[in-house]
């Protein structure tokens, strides 16, 4: 009897230390998150529950990567099975008696299963680590510690059970294959001894049961806790939406974010939500080419940052025991500049804005807002960007167009590609019952090379029958590029510029052939106003096609492999139809190649890099280059502006331009509508 109440005040002392020492971290980077800037969340709750559960309980975003997102529903599902079992264990160890559940043999054999199932998963875990080496994963102590917690945790749960076999005098069981095999090992024990074991095992199973509470929230495990909520407070706004700034906010110091405390507590939720697999570095364009960007690193040193800075400003420490997680001290956090040494412009200015990072992360992380938030700080607060940036800026400030040439020839590419006005193209003025209003974008309307997918849009638009018209002169940038490079500012002024031509002629419907701008006016221009249909048009060819108005006819015999653009793909989901163009095609034979649709890698011109020279690593356009061509095309087909350029410089570097030529949608339906 003293021997149990013992046991019992032990239990309540150690458990109650271990509970208040989890409470206490976790309060404490709770207050670093309350440091941020307070956001309005859409309240959806509906389409917030049913995300949640597809991808906290379906694990979809880890399954992108098969093996390890099995291995990790088997380690997920494995722990809430195995919760049953640690409290009928720890009944076991206090009253004498488990769980009254009704078949107790069969939850036995679940709880073993689990055990066994768990074991094999962490020594996968610990193979593509160390011995398969997989890039992405870190090695040493720190990644390794939970291995050895999990692992001893299930022996521990088959040390108690195979002493209480031998204690109980019980025979050998199928329902209990680890349990009895441990109990064989011993047999003949004595039952005071069998009873030594057992709570041996017993207190083993609770304190690295309390010891891996109090570590999780000081390590990368924090995610347990975390993620599920960041997926459930995730933005439900179109998918790579910017957040605006309040430029007219007269108590504004400055604008973007200079200092940790200027992010959102809900991108604070992401540093704490991150698992370190690496997953986001792995795909990032501009890590794989040699560039300084890591975006897991990128969020880790964030969150390090906030921890250390949280602590100096709360007076409350972020380690419990601090003698053993508090890492060593790098000079004052109070005084640390977020850009510059945390930080580096050079990661900044390495982000291409594909969103593949964000797309592969399985806690829902999201990495573009932050590298856009930090540059606008050095544009807008700190008048600081590289000078081919600033030069595209001034450009588009002064003449509309990244090049600087003069605003008024914006609608030259009519007369020089239509010298006796066959095509018809006319402007909102002279076509005022227009449907469609086609904005060229600056490189439809000034670039040679675009120009031609231009000529062949509108050549298939009037093929259709449909009503379109220009603004010409009145067309003005989409401010895509200046956002993406920090400079809010300049792309308010254009929006409101842009939004106000829109209404003058009563514009319903926009189709362009370029993904930014198809993206900046579809989902970020409604919040300054605008009320119109957008259209990419690939969308619109495919409707077309098979409405019957566009009929492919002629033969295009080619080998083509069709490249996703970031912007088109991942940002708005638009896969199908510029496939189901080139299938409609006789005589097109279509081919994927690995980093295809949604894995789609950048072709480095995105988040303004189009203007901007790489100046470390190799050129992202040649590597993907490289990857289009891994699948003999003779054809490689694009639905961007931006992407046609960069596949066609690749194509010239790798000294192919003759046999492999790079076509967008819009040409190769022209060729098989109109013939060669």
């Amino acid at each position: 009897m003293i021997s149990t109440l013992i046991q019992f005040l032990l239990f309540l002392t150690v458990t109650g230390l271990a509970l208040y020492a989890f409470g206490r971290v976790v309060y404490h980077r709770y207050l670093y998150i309350r440091l941020g800037k307070s956001v309005n969340l859409k309240k959806e709750a509906k389409q917030r529950l049913q995300v949640f559960m597809v991808q906290v309980f379906g694990q979809t975003k880890l399954l992108k990567d098969k093996k390890s997102g099995i291995m990790h529903i088997v380690i997920f599902y494995g722990f809430i099975i195995l919760q049953l079992g640690a409290l009928d264990l720890i009944l076991k160890g206090l009253i004498d008696h488990g769980l009254p559940i009704p078949g107790y043999q069969y939850f036995t054999l679940m709880q073993e299963v689990t055990v066994g199932l768990i074991v094999l998963a962490m020594g996968y875990a610990t193979y593509r680590r160390y011995v398969e080496k997989l890039k992405r994963l870190k090695r040493g102590w720190k990644p390794s510690i939970v291995v050895f917690f999990i692992v001893f945790l299930m022996l521990s749960v088959v040390i108690s059970g195979g002493f209480e076999r031998v204690r109980e005098g019980l025979p050998a069981s199928g329902f209990a294959p680890l349990t009895s095999a441990w109990a064989a090992l011993f047999e003949g024990m004595s039952h005071s001894a069998a009873t030594v074991g057992f709570y041996a095992g017993w207190w083993m199973h609770l304190l690295i049961l309390l010891s891996f509470l109090i570590y999780v929230p000081q390590s990368k495990h924090f995610h347990i806790i975390t993620a599920p909520i960041n997926i459930l407070l995730r933005r439900t706004e179109p998918t790579g939406k910017l957040a605006s700034l309040n430029l007219e906010d007269e108590d504004a110091e400055s604008f973007g974010v200079g200092k940790i405390e200027e992010f959102t507590q809900k991108q604070m939720l992401d540093f704490y939500s991150c698992v370190e697999c690496g997953r986001c570095t792995s795909v990032c364009p501009a890590n794989t080419t040699g560039k300084l960007l890591s975006p897991m690193h990128l969020i880790t040193k964030l969150r390090d940052h906030l921890t250390e800075k949280g602590a100096a400003i709360t007076s409350k420490s972020a380690w419990v025991p601090a003698m053993v997680f508090a890492p060593a001290a790098h000079g004052n956090p109070l005084e640390a500049e977020l850009i510059g040494d945390v930080i580096t412009e050079e990661e900044l200015w390495a982000c291409t804005t594909c969103r593949n990072c964000e797309d592969q992360c399985p806690v829902a992380n999201e990495h573009v807002d932050k590298i856009i938030d930090m540059r606008r700080h050095l544009v807008l607060t700190q008048g600081n960007m590289p000078h081919d940036g600033q030069r595209a800026l001034q450009n588009i400030e002064r003449q509309g167009n990244p090049w600087g040439i003069s605003r008024n020839d914006r609608v030259k590419w009519v007369k020089e590609m239509d010298p006796n006005d066959d095509l018809q193209v006319r402007t909102v003025k002279e076509n005022p019952t227009f449907e469609y209003l086609f904005f060229l974008g600056s490189m439809g309307a000034y670039d040679n090379r675009s120009r031609k997918i231009t000529h062949a849009f509108v050549k298939l638009m009037r093929e259709g029958g449909i009503s379109f018209a220009i603004l010409g002169n009145e067309e003005k940038n989409s401010g895509d590029t200046p956002r993406r490079l920090g400079n809010e500012f300049l792309f308010q002024q254009l929006c409101a510029d842009n939004i106000a031509t829109f209404q003058k002629y009563k514009v319903t419907k926009i189709v362009t052939t370029c993904p930014h701008t198809y993206h900046t006016f579809k989902n970020e221009y409604p919040e300054f106003g605008l009320e119109a249909e957008v259209f990419h048009h690939t969308e619109l060819l495919d409707l077309w096609v098979r409405e019957g108005r566009l009929q492919p006819q002629y033969e295009v015999k080619e080998r083509i492999t069709y490249h996703d653009s970031c912007y088109l793909g991942r940002y708005n989901e638009v896969y199908e139809e510029p496939r189901n163009v080139l299938r409609a095609i006789p005589g097109v034979e279509l081919v994927e190649q690995s980093r295809s649709r949604e894995n789609s890698m950048c072709c480095g011109a995105g988040g303004g890099m189009m203007w901007m020279e790489e100046t470390a690593g190799t050129r992202v356009n040649v590597a993907r280059t490289e990857q289009l061509l891994s699948v003999k095309p003779t054809v490689i087909s694009s639905a961007c502006p931006y992407c046609l350029t960069m596949v066609e410089d690749g194509t010239k570097l790798k000294e192919v331009e003759e046999q492999v030529k790079a076509r967008d949608i819009a040409e190769i339906l022209a060729q098989s509508v109109f013939g060669n």
